[in-house]
């Protein structure tokens, strides 16, 4: 049996966005919650996080919904790691969070937001830990924290499966994660015998011819953004890092982005090809 890979944008979005027992159950082993804190029941939202203010950016995330007691799940899927991605999170998070009320209306309103990421990267060569948590609290007493927002990081590349005691449901997920894609042969079969697995193992052995198209697509940019940024490009994007150090790390990336778009501009290639792998807006650009 053929199977496509779900970490591709697409089929990601056909397992968690039109599944709700599968979200819940992926919810609910992915992020610390326990007893009365568990998902029960969801509500999917619109994907795009439309701005407050019209001049910030709007983004797409990949699943995003809202269970019975009105707590906000934000879950995205990222195939590589950019320097922006952790702004972006907190930037989509924070968005959701200051919409729940109106001006005037009482904070007491207000319900966590939960940033739940999966990355396909190693962003974090400091630790072998694939798992990241973020809260926002007193450095010298972590136990000290205030609520509201709460950011998770998995990075599935350093996943090791290890023992089924450590969350037998977090461990089945990333094994389905990891390590089902078009070169399975054998599926494990503690994945098949877990009904919420095995259901979204099913979904991922068909794709209709369009979703397909949007399969090979979604590989294709895939491939493109990882060969702009440590192939050709590389030498224009260091370039860049090493005349903005002396001025700060965020002025270095930023003109390291500048080097790429000059570089992909003097290459002709399109100008939403370099918006998309720069960062920069159309108006930057074309001032370059």
């Amino acid at each position: 049996m053929k199977y496509y890979d779900p970490r591709a944008d697409i089929l990601f979005k056909k397992i968690f966005g039109r599944n709700e027992d599968l979200t819940i159950s992926f919810l609910n082993a992915m992020l610390p919650l326990e007893g009365d804190g568990l998902v029960k029941t969801i509500k999917y939202l619109q994907p795009e996080v439309l701005p407050v203010i019209p001049d910030l950016k709007d983004s797409i995330v990949d699943v995003l919904c809202v269970d019975v007691k009105g707590r906000t799940f934000v879950v995205e899927m990222q195939m590589f790691w950019t320097s922006y991605f952790k702004q972006r999170i907190l930037f989509n998070a924070a968005k959701m969070y200051v919409t729940q009320i109106e001006r005037g209306e009482n904070y007491d309103a207000l319900m966590p937001v939960y940033g739940l990421n999966l990355v396909n990267d190693i962003f974090d060569t400091t630790s072998e830990d694939y798992y990241h948590r973020y809260t926002m609290c007193e450095p010298s007493n972590p136990d000290k924290t205030i609520d509201g927002i709460e950011l998770f990081f998995f990075e599935l590349p350093k996943f090791k499966p290890r023992t089924f005691s450590q969350k037998k449901m977090q461990v089945l997920w990333l094994k389905f994660l990891t390590e089902i894609n078009e070169k399975t042969i054998d599926v494990d079969p503690e994945l098949l015998k877990n009904p919420e697995i095995s259901k979204a193992l099913d979904i991922c052995t068909y794709l209709t011819q369009e979703e397909l198209l949007g399969y090979d697509r979604y590989w294709d940019a895939i491939s493109t953004a990882k060969t702009l940024a440590s192939g050709k490009y590389k030498d224009g994007l260091d370039a860049g890092l090493a005349k903005g150090r002396e001025e700060g790390r965020a002025e270095g990336e930023k003109q390291a982005h500048i080097e790429m778009a000059r570089m992909m501009k003097a290459d002709h290639e399109p100008l939403e090809k370099i918006m998309r792998y720069s960062g920069l807006t159309l108006d930057e650009i074309q001032k370059i």
